[in-house]
């Protein structure tokens, strides 16, 4: 059994922000994998279905970001689980719009929800990083994450959303290439063969010969000249 993770924030003014890309993840995914409805359960709201063979339960923590390893906690200890069977879906400041990156242990960057899961994990569970960009300046971060996506924003969004939801059955069998690969080919598609050539340009046809200039001699002139 896998547990995918969504962070963000519980309630409809949060629901666009774009600290709220975790939770934006995981309905996906259960909305293209027919998991069943959310539920209320774990300090949260969980949805349960398969990916390929692999059964997997989707958690929203409803607790907001800053407690966020509560609910990840009850869902692990009821299920019985270790931190390397949880995978957290979150916003990340230092990845440009778009990107997405997989990654296994390491520090929290200064990010409230997972700091709050290395509280009660460890550090030893799997982040599928997304990347929301970086306003700049530290100071506007907490508004920067807090405000929703831009209308600029909502065609990559939709591609990475799509693309971790066609990914998401190699995610759930540990084909970290794999899932990484399916994200690709949704944000930067491949193109179909190389470009077409240019036809090349149709052959001048040859300038037509001179016309010979006019004869100025009379005719008595022209017989004259002819027994010179």
């Amino acid at each position: 059994m896998r547990l995918f993770v969504g962070l963000g924030n519980p309630g409809a003014q949060y629901a666009g922000n774009r600290h709220n890309i975790g939770f934006m993840a995981v309905d996906r995914i259960a909305g293209d994998h027919h998991f069943s409805p959310w539920r209320a359960k774990f300090k949260g709201q969980t949805a349960e279905g398969r990916l390929g063979p692999e059964k997997v339960i989707l958690l929203k923590p409803e607790t907001y970001m800053n407690l966020s390893g509560d609910a990840v906690q009850a869902a692990v200890q009821f299920y019985k689980l270790t931190p390397a069977d949880v995978t957290v879906f979150h916003d990340e400041l230092d990845l440009a719009p778009g990107k997405c990156r997989l990654k296994s242990g390491g520090g929290h960057a200064g990010h409230n929800g997972l700091r709050s899961i290395h509280q009660h994990l460890g550090p030893d569970y799997q982040r599928v990083r997304l990347g929301i960009g970086h306003p700049g300046h530290k100071d506007r971060v907490s508004g920067y994450v807090l405000s929703d996506f831009a209308k600029a924003d909502r065609d990559w969004l939709d591609d990475l959303l799509r693309g971790l939801s066609d990914g998401a059955a190699d995610l759930a069998r540990g084909e970290g290439a794999k899932f990484l690969n399916a994200v690709a080919l949704r944000v930067a598609p491949a193109r179909n063969g190389p470009p077409a050539e240019a036809p090349a340009p149709a052959p001048k046809s040859a300038a037509p010969p001179p016309e010979p200039a006019e004869d100025p001699r009379s005719a008595l002139q022209k017989l004259a000249d002819r027994f010179r």
